[in-house]
């Protein structure tokens, strides 16, 4: 059970962190401004619930197969990776945008399917794949999916109180320090690992 635990503390604080200011809390403020919160909400847990089931069973896969001292090595340098990526910031494109404000569709398949297709590939489901390396499955997913939702649906309710004027550098450079933070103290645990 305390690995239960450590999984989902540990995936609910770094998938959190890695949603900030990423251009998925946008989409969730963009589909918030169209539609009522909980359809967009629930469309979010919907598509972020498979994506993450599939990045754990492929981080789990992963870390079967490799010794523990590389799959933290390489954990590390993943979070390195994400730093660098959080700090470079996300943007709506103009697609992604006019998908967004469609209202042809149900409100909670339309975030369901936008949501699905812009996490693959997202760092928050590497981050995931990483985590579930090291974690189990279902702390790993149950943390990851509870973590993004809970960080968009911040999103949509600050956003709809101060206007849509996140102070988004300030989220930037936070997650950024946190991802590096995670990245240098895997890469220290690996290094004790292997020596």
């Amino acid at each position: 059970m305390e690995d239960f635990g450590t999984a989902l503390a540990v995936s609910f604080g770094v998938i959190f962190v890695a949603e900030l200011g990423d251009k998925s809390q946008l989409m969730a403020l963009t589909f918030a401004t169209r539609f009522r919160a909980l359809p967009v909400l629930l469309g979010i847990t919907v598509a972020t619930s498979v994506v993450h089931l599939a990045s754990v069973a492929l981080g789990a896969g992963l870390g079967a197969t490799l010794p523990t001292g590389w799959i933290t090595v390489l954990a590390g340098l993943a979070f390195l990776g994400f730093a660098a990526w959080t700090l470079r910031g996300d943007a709506l494109t103009e697609e992604e945008r006019r998908k967004a404000e469609r209202t042809s569709r149900s409100a909670i398949i339309a975030v369901s399917v936008a949501f699905f297709l812009a996490e693959l590939g997202d760092k928050t489901m590497l981050a995931t794949i990483t985590l579930a390396t090291q974690h189990g499955w279902f702390g790993t997913w149950l943390g990851s999916t509870v973590g993004m939702v809970a960080a968009d649906a911040l999103a949509i309710g600050v956003g709809r109180i101060l206007g849509r004027r996140l102070p988004e550098r300030a989220i930037r450079y936070g997650a950024s320090v946190l991802f590096a933070i995670c990245g240098l103290w895997l890469l220290l645990d690996a290094v004790r690992q292997l020596t």
